[in-house]
C-alpha cells in the first residue's frame, strides 16, 4: 500500500526564525554564480583537450555526469526565481510558437537526463528522421495542425519551466516511452506529457503537487522527486490563467495535461 511522506526539514518551524529571515531570492543569486562557474570549468575540460590535456573514457564520463548535475541544479534555482517572480506578479509576455519550445525542451531535458540520447538526437534535423530517432529512444512527439501555426502572447520562461518539469517527471518515471501531444482546443493550448511508469493512485494525485510532500511505496514503484518541480508548474500554469491535472492508477503510467489560455490574462 502507497503511503505519504511529509518532508517538514524545510517547514518554517523546523527552520525557526534563521530561514524565516533569509531572503530566498538574494540566497538563489548567490548560488547561480558557483554553479555556473562549476559547469563552465567542467565543459571546458570537455571541449578543450588540446589546452587542458587529453582525457580518459572513466575521467570523461565523470565529467559528463557532473555537466548533468550542475545543469540540474542551475535548472532548479532557475524554476524557483520563476516561481518567486510568478508570486510576484512579474510577467514578461512575448508571442511565441509552444510547438517549437516544447521541442526545444525536450533536447534540454533529454540532454540533462542522459548525454547519449541527445547526442543521438543532436545528430539528425527535424523531420520523420529526428522522428524515428526519438521513437527508437521510447519517445513520441505528436503536435496538431492547429498548434503548428498557433502564437501564444504568454510568458515564455514560464511556460518553458512548466513543460521541462512535466517532461523531466515523465522520463525520470517511465519505463520505456513518453508521450507528448500539443493542440489548441478554442481558446487553449492542451500539452499532454505521458508516461508508462509506476502511477498515483486517485487518493494521492493532488499530494504529487504539494511542496516536499513525496509518495513513499516499494522502492520500484514510488513516484519520488525533490518534492518542487510539480508543484512550482502547476502554481505557475495557475498564475498564467491555465491549470495542470493527473490521471493515473497505480501501474499504468500518468498522464499530466496542461492548459493555457492563448493570451495571458490580464491581472485586476
Amino acid at each position: 500500500m502507497e503511503s505519504i511522506e511529509t518532508d517538514n526539514r524545510m517547514s518554517p518551524a523546523a527552520g525557526g526564525g534563521f530561514f524565516k529571515d533569509i531572503n530566498v531570492e538574494f540566497l538563489i543569486h548567490e548560488l547561480k554564480d558557483p554553479i555556473s562557474v562549476i559547469e563552465t570549468a567542467v565543459r571546458m575540460l570537455l571541449e578543450k583537450p588540446d589546452k587542458f590535456g587529453p582525457l580518459t573514457d572513466r575521467q570523461e564520463k565523470a565529467l559528463n555526469r557532473a555537466l548533468r548535475n550542475s545543469k540540474k541544479a542551475r535548472s532548479l534555482l532557475a524554476d524557483l526565481l520563476e516561481v518567486g517572480r510568478s508570486d510576484a506578479g512579474c510577467f514578461q509576455t512575448c508571442l511565441f510558437n509552444p510547438a517549437s519550445i516544447v521541442d526545444e525542451v525536450l533536447t534540454e531535458a533529454l540532454e540533462a537526463f542522459d548525454a547519449n540520447p541527445w547526442e543521438t538526437v543532436q545528430a539528425v534535423g527535424p523531420g520523420p528522421d529526428r522522428d524515428a530517432v526519438l521513437g527508437k529512444l521510447g519517445v513520441h512527439l505528436t503536435c496538431s495542425d492547429a498548434v503548428r501555426g498557433a502564437q501564444l502572447c504568454q510568458d515564455e520562461a514560464k511556460f518553458r519551466q512548466i513543460v521541462g518539469n512535466l517532461i523531466k517527471n515523465a522520463l525520470q518515471h517511465r519505463h520505456r516511452r513518453l508521450d507528448i501531444g500539443i493542440d489548441v482546443l478554442e481558446d487553449r493550448l492542451v500539452v499532454e506529457v505521458a508516461d508508462d511508469g509506476p502511477g498515483v493512485e486517485k487518493e494521492n494525485r493532488e499530494l504529487i503537487f504539494e511542496r516536499y510532500t513525496r509518495l513513499k511505496a516499494c522502492a520500484l514503484l514510488s513516484r519520488t522527486g525533490h518534492g518542487l518541480g510539480l508543484a512550482g508548474a502547476r502554481i505557475l500554469a495557475r498564475h498564467l490563467g491555465g491549470d495542470i491535472t493527473v490521471t493515473s492508477s497505480r501501474g499504468t503510467g500518468a498522464a499530466f495535461r496542461l492548459t493555457l489560455p492563448l493570451t495571458l490574462p490580464e491581472k485586476s
